[in-house]
């Protein structure tokens, strides 16, 4: 049996952005998703998910087609889907293409919220099932492994972005195929979360058709990739009241590329009004988490009294990323 841990993510700046090269900063923070793996010799996947969904649920089946549970098909892929594809980079990467796992999930993290839960999963899972086949990978192939099943899974869509900081933990700069850790203080984040879950893929989709219709907002996603570079000058120098204002700008440009919601906006603003140095949508959008900039509690007070805001949490930025939890 190996077990590994990877972290979630906030975006600081960029996302969206950096699925057209412009380049983007994600942040590890302080929750984590736990993959447990132990082999089998029979080819088959057993993936219990208990701690993934809402209600969670176990399923085993094997590689010759979807398995059939009595719950929703659209669940049980966002479930399996990037297990699926990091079994498929642990069976490569050991050369052991008939191996089966028994596969068990906890996650803090929650799904689709726009904090990395498929990435931390995909880096995590690759990490436990290689190591459980006698092969240990560095940290870079296993952010570049994990980025390829992002990449399967969305449709070619993903970025580096989540996986790289998954992976190596910290801030980081992703722009294309640059990937670096940044240097950075530690960043008061604040979340705040609706408690929904934005599609990725619809609203990458979305962007992507409002930006080849319109000049406009090809040329905002320009603009969020100039103000990313503008955010790594005031990260450098740990200027927090420029970082929350570049936040509060990044914000209203994801807007106009039509990726908030009514929730998403009343988080924001709450933080804002209490005080919080910037507040702004993080992830794909649609619904899900904002992340705010707050030293003190306020913003998470604020947070607990707005309507659909249903948990807010401190959450520190964390240094570390993939992690062996088996000693």
């Amino acid at each position: 049996m190996a077990v590994s841990s990877a972290p979630g993510k906030v975006y600081l700046f960029g996302e969206h952005a950096v699925v057209y090269g412009e380049p983007a900063v994600p942040c590890a923070i302080e929750r984590r998703a736990t993959v447990e793996v132990s082999a089998r010799s029979d080819g088959r996947l057993r993936v219990d998910a208990g701690d993934l969904t809402l209600d969670g649920f176990t399923v085993e089946y094997g590689g010759d087609g979807a398995p059939d549970v009595d719950v929703p098909q659209s669940l049980v892929q966002a479930a399996t889907g990037y297990v699926d594809g990091a079994v498929a980079q642990a069976r490569d990467a050991a050369d052991a293409p008939d191996v089966g796992f028994d596969v068990a999930i906890e996650s803090a993290i929650p799904l689709g919220a726009g904090l990395g839960s498929s990435a931390a999963v995909a880096v995590a899972g690759i990490d436990a099932a290689t190591r459980e086949l006698g092969v240990e990978l560095s940290t870079e192939e296993l952010a570049e492994r994990a980025y390829r099943v992002e990449r399967e899974v969305q449709s070619g869509e993903a970025s580096r972005a989540d996986t790289f900081c998954s992976a190596m933990g910290g801030a980081v700069r992703v722009e294309g195929d640059d990937c670096r850790q940044l240097d950075a203080p530690n960043l008061p984040f604040v979340i705040g979360y609706d408690g929904g879950a934005g599609d990725t893929g619809e609203l990458v989709a979305s962007v992507r058709a409002l930006r080849e219709e319109y000049d406009f907002a090809a040329d905002t996603v320009e603009a969020v990739g100039d103000l990313v570079r503008r955010g790594e000058r005031a990260l450098d120098e740990g200027d927090i009241a420029e970082l929350g204002r570049l936040m509060d700008v990044n914000h209203g440009l994801l807007s106009a590329l039509g990726v908030s919601s009514r929730s998403l906006d009343a988080m924001v603003w709450a933080a804002r009004e209490a005080g919080a140095r910037g507040a702004k949508l993080t992830g794909a959008g649609g619904g899900g988490c904002i992340v705010a900039l707050d030293e003190s509690e306020a913003s998470r007070t604020a947070l607990g009294y707005t309507p659909g805001c249903v948990e807010s949490f401190r959450a520190e930025l964390d240094f570390e990323g993939v992690r062996r939890e088996d000693g």
